[in-house]
């Protein structure tokens, strides 16, 4: 695995690509480095508007890494209670935080699940503000059935987009869903044919990236804030955002726009 991030650009709109198809992208650290550099390189360019994430090969990613996961089983058991559980935690909390930069990026991210998405793997797709997914991906949470606790912020994204009740079943069962359950229980916003994946993806990408950058970037913050506030604190919130974006010239084109009944064209300014 010489490269496992794949990067592409297409104007205000990125592409990254989890490569390692040969293990379906199982994630690992350098891999987790990799994305967490990419991201914050992208975190830093004011003229991003979009971001969709995806896998090569037939899976977006299969999850970790069994040969790493196992050896911080074998550790655990030959330490119970020492101080292995500490570095073991600590482990998994820096491993969290690599891939879950993704929520860092202040434009919105789009997953594109061209294939199997399971464990951490899906806890990556279910960081990203949306999802398309193939009919025939499968996809999941998969702890339980394998004897570990959840991790990657999957008891805290789950019940934020299904409610509790699915989250309880999906995630104390750890069965797997395909492209058509997923999107009826909304847990993926878009279901389509495996070969439309991606290019759905960014397609929906290149949609958000027509929008006001000032609008959408608060868009997400809101929302991203959204369950965890008072109304009274959201609606100060709000008022916070359209105040700043009356101060834009890209407010003024989009009332120009709907006056004259045509696209807008915002600069980002």
């Amino acid at each position: 695995m010489s490269n496992p991030i794949l990067v592409e650009r297409d104007g205000d709109v990125a592409t990254l690509t989890f490569n390692d198809p040969d293990r379906r992208n199982a994630m690992t650290e350098p891999m987790g480095l990799a994305f967490a550099e990419h991201i914050g390189a992208l975190s830093a360019d004011g003229s991003l508007r979009a971001v969709v994430i995806t896998g090569a090969g037939k899976a977006f990613s299969a999850g970790g890494d069994l040969d790493w996961i196992q050896a911080k089983n074998d550790a655990g058991r030959a330490d119970p209670g020492g101080p292995t559980r500490r570095a073991n935690r600590e482990a998994m909390r820096a491993f969290y935080g690599l891939f879950l930069s993704v929520r860092k990026l202040p434009c919105p991210t789009v997953a594109a699940l061209n294939g199997a998405a399971v464990g951490a793997g899906f806890c990556v797709a279910l960081a990203c503000d949306l999802r398309v997914a193939a009919r025939e991906a499968r996809m999941g949470l998969n702890f339980a059935r394998l004897g570990i606790h959840p991790g990657m912020g999957a008891t805290w994204t789950l019940p934020r987009i299904v409610g509790p009740a699915q989250a309880a079943d999906l995630l104390l069962t750890g069965r797997l869903l395909d492209g058509e359950e997923a999107a009826s229980m909304g847990l993926v916003n878009r279901c389509v044919e495996r070969d439309a994946v991606l290019s759905e993806a960014q397609a929906l990408a290149r949609q958000i990236a027509e929008s006001a950058p000032a609008a959408v970037r608060g868009t997400r913050a809101a929302l991203d804030r959204a369950l965890d506030a008072t109304l009274e604190d959201q609606l100060s919130f709000e008022a916070d955002r359209q105040a700043e974006c009356y101060e834009t010239a890209d407010l003024q084109e989009g009332l120009a726009a709907a006056r004259e009944k045509r696209a807008p064209r915002f600069r980002g300014a």
